[in-house]
């Protein structure tokens, strides 16, 4: 075939097609027709969000919870989880037995702080108190033994992780999911967590789980252990390697891991044991406060800089299936009201609403049952590592997590701003950075 046909017919069928047909397929392959494209996500996301005021966008985001919280929820309460998730994950994975706690421990850690809200008459309020009554009776099904859907939290090493994550919620929510629990759940609800100490963590931001599990248990009123909090406090002050990045373990990884897990872990344990209440009988700890802090603050900063004019965001590195959750470290320090100087809440509020839109609103991303499926951008079965199954989706509700702030907060009640990438590609003036 000429140079100058191929490049025609590559053209026409569109930019996936050329790069169907390998150097020695030869003129035959290149004829077939080009593979189906999947649809696109929304085109106009920004417009969208850029558009609609605080009041309309929370709409959206608490429609868009509610849709991904719904079938976890419901199913869980009812005893019902297990029979109905689907289990997607890579072949000759076998993800069955921990999908489940991942699906729970991960949706309620980004929803927690909305539930948490005082209850209210209006249509949200309503949302929100069923899915509380929900996530109330999902944990009392989980830590049941008798319970059908009772959770596995110690067979393997994942079940480490999501106990963290669960914990993670109850810290979020303290009342409305720890207090809120009948006694019966509670007792069964530590000693589950508890149970997970027989599992060792890997070197790495897996450190941060066990403390996370240990300041739950501190949160619930149970004993804790101090020295596993400590452990992963001082390594990861042994893993920061400047500007607002710390190393997964030894060695520095490109990837979203300083906001799936150890940016958002770090400030929230500093949170719950290092307080200035605790300042006498951990110095240490209550030191690392400010530095951990304005170390978040600054990868908020660069978060808010990656999430291009478009919504979308680099899609480098490990997990990149977590979708927008991807941006918790973003969401948790606009919930804090702590996000950096010169950048505003209406610009966070539109730049994760884009992203939210790019990340869950692609075609595909729900199956027909209203469960996610793996993907960044609808439905894409080829990036789902071997440790990714249908439990590990639900990581993307931390994007959630400003729905916490009341509905006059500057955060929803600001209007709508152009992010930074927005006005940098559009010849607009944006403020230049600086390293921390």
């Amino acid at each position: 075939m000429r140079r100058r046909t191929f490049v025609q017919r590559a053209l026409e069928t569109g930019l996936a097609a050329p790069f169907a047909v390998t150097a020695t397929a030869g003129a035959a392959a290149a004829a077939q027709p080009a593979p189906a494209r999947a649809a696109a996500p929304p085109a106009d996301a920004p417009a969208t969000v850029l558009a609609r005021d605080g009041v309309a966008e929370r709409a959206a985001w608490v429609a868009q919870a509610t849709r991904i919280a719904d079938p976890v929820l419901t199913h869980l309460a009812a005893g019902t989880l297990k029979p109905s998730m689907p289990v997607e994950q890579a072949e000759g994975a076998n993800r069955a037995p921990v999908t489940h706690l991942e699906a729970l421990g991960r949706l309620l850690a980004g929803l927690a702080p909305w539930l948490a809200l005082p209850a209210d008459t209006t249509a949200e309020g309503r949302t929100r108190a069923r899915l509380l009554d929900l996530a109330r009776r999902a944990i009392a099904q989980a830590v049941d033994p008798a319970s059908p859907d009772a959770l596995n939290f110690t067979t393997g090493g994942q079940p480490l992780v999501d106990a963290a994550f669960l914990a993670h919620a109850i810290l979020r929510a303290p009342a409305a999911l720890g207090d809120g629990l009948d006694p019966a759940t509670r007792t069964r609800l530590v000693a589950a967590l508890t149970s997970t100490r027989a599992i060792t963590p890997a070197f790495s931001n897996w450190l941060l789980f066990t403390a996370m599990v240990e300041a739950g248990l501190a949160r619930l009123g149970a004993p804790w252990d101090r020295t596993r909090v400590d452990y992963a406090l001082r390594q990861h002050e042994q893993w920061y390697v400047g500007d607002g990045h710390y190393g997964d373990g030894p060695q520095f990884h490109w990837d979203y891991y300083n906001s799936y897990v150890i940016q958002p872990m770090l400030l929230d344990v500093l949170d719950a044991v290092g307080s200035d209440a605790n300042a006498t009988a951990h110095p240490a700890w209550a030191a690392m406060r400010a530095p951990v802090l304005a170390r978040a603050r600054r990868h908020a900063a660069i978060q808010e800089r990656l999430i291009g004019p478009d919504g979308t965001f680099p899609a480098i590195g490990r997990s990149i299936a977590y979708r927008a959750g991807a941006f918790q470290l973003l969401a948790q320090v606009a919930l804090r009201r702590a996000l950096p100087d010169g950048v505003a809440p209406g610009q966070v509020r539109a730049a994760l609403s884009a992203v939210l839109i790019r990340t869950l609103d692609a075609p595909a991303t729900f199956d027909a049952g209203g469960w996610l499926r793996i993907g960044l951008a609808g439905h894409q079965p080829g990036i789902g590592e071997r440790y990714i199954s249908t439990g590990s989706l639900y990581l993307c509700a931390t994007a959630f997590l400003p729905l916490g702030l009341p509905a006059d907060d500057p955060f929803w009640s600001q209007p709508a701003q152009p992010w930074t990438a927005r006005l940098a590609w559009s010849g607009a003036p944006f403020p230049i950075d600086h390293a921390l």
